[in-house]
């Protein structure tokens, strides 16, 4: 008999304590969601699940920043894929639907003035190889597009690990570090120019670059705890500035936060001598690894982090609503 997806009980969770309930289904991520509740990243209010009576069919969760106050991210959203008396797309899509329309008063996450929360969901870099991976990916953007979002962007990440060998900069550039925020905001405003990221294009859109250099520092990169001096601006023996780099720790993980070589000295593999000074920051602090991420799209850049003997761990769907 098939469950029918307006049979299920769809709410949020009472708190903390459903939390075993919650992590019944699996995924990479819940070893946080503990601690993501506790420093308010989470909260139970944005937490939904999809019962069948005691069985966990479904579930959603948003996800913010430390200084954010709404959700930033729908970064969870799953469905048991073992379910095959039910309608998976459409379980999926009802409990998305129902927690949507709880927590935003238009019933799609597009607030007004703000961009909405992105749907991300972390897959196996070669799902579409994998018939089951494959499945569970389709099913999920599937829920999403129903209720009105659309692809944005796929993206790879990639892990440094202590032990490897530390990339090593060809000697052809010297290391500053920033001289204020106007340095790093005219740089990474330069940078812009001709971009391959999508979330960069896609601001660019109807702002200046310097408003989206001035946005995504405000949002991102000033709230970052760890050293500044760590920020390294790779120049020419003169000092003319070639691109920057930005090791940083963010709540889970050090990371190359931000890496861009300027427009006038692309093409002449500039972007190895930054990953290699950014890695070595890090490898220095005694880190046991380093993340980083780039669009599948921006192939230099993925290219770079191969040569340097970063591993790929996985890709990233990213999909948004429109306003």
């Amino acid at each position: 008999m098939t469950v029918l997806p307006n049979a299920l009980t769809v709410r949020p969770l009472t708190g903390p304590e459903e939390l075993e309930l919650f992590n019944r289904l699996p995924y990479v991520q819940n070893p946080e969601f503990a601690d993501d509740l506790a420093k308010g990243r989470r909260r139970p209010s944005w937490m939904w699940v999809a019962l069948d009576g005691d069985r966990l069919l479904a579930r959603l969760s948003w996800w913010c920043r430390d200084q954010d106050d709404a959700p930033f991210l729908l970064d969870v959203l799953d469905v048991d894929d073992n379910a095959l008396d039910v309608d998976r797309v459409g379980v999926a899509e009802h409990l998305l639907r129902t927690a949507n329309e709880a927590l935003f008063p238009e019933g799609t996450p597009v607030p007004q003035g703000t961009p909405p929360p992105e749907y991300l969901r972390f897959v196996p870099a070669d799902w579409r190889e994998d018939g089951a991976a494959r499945r569970a990916v389709e099913d999920r953007v599937h829920a999403v597009e129903r209720v009105g979002a659309v692809p944005l962007v796929e993206r790879l990440r990639y892990e440094w690990f202590a032990g490897y060998p530390v990339p090593r900069p060809s000697g052809r550039l010297r290391f500053r570090g920033i001289e204020g925020t106007e340095d790093i905001l005219g740089l990474m405003a330069c940078a812009l120019e001709g971009t391959l990221d999508a979330h960069d294009r896609a601001d660019l859109d109807g702002k200046s670059a310097e408003e989206v250099a001035a946005a995504n520092f405000a949002d991102e990169f000033a709230n970052y705890t760890t050293p500044r001096d760590w920020w390294r601006v790779a120049t020419l023996p003169d000092g003319e500035p070639v691109g920057f780099v930005i090791p940083a720790r963010n709540a889970y993980h050090p990371i190359i936060a931000y890496i861009a070589v300027l427009p006038e000295h692309r093409g002449n593999g500039y972007i190895d001598d930054l990953l290699a000074e950014g890695t070595r920051v890090l490898a220095e602090e005694g880190v046991s690894s380093v993340r980083a991420a780039t669009d599948v799209g921006n192939a230099p850049m993925a290219e770079a982090f191969t040569r340097a003997g970063y591993d790929t761990i996985s890709a990233v769907v990213n999909m948004t609503w429109t306003k």
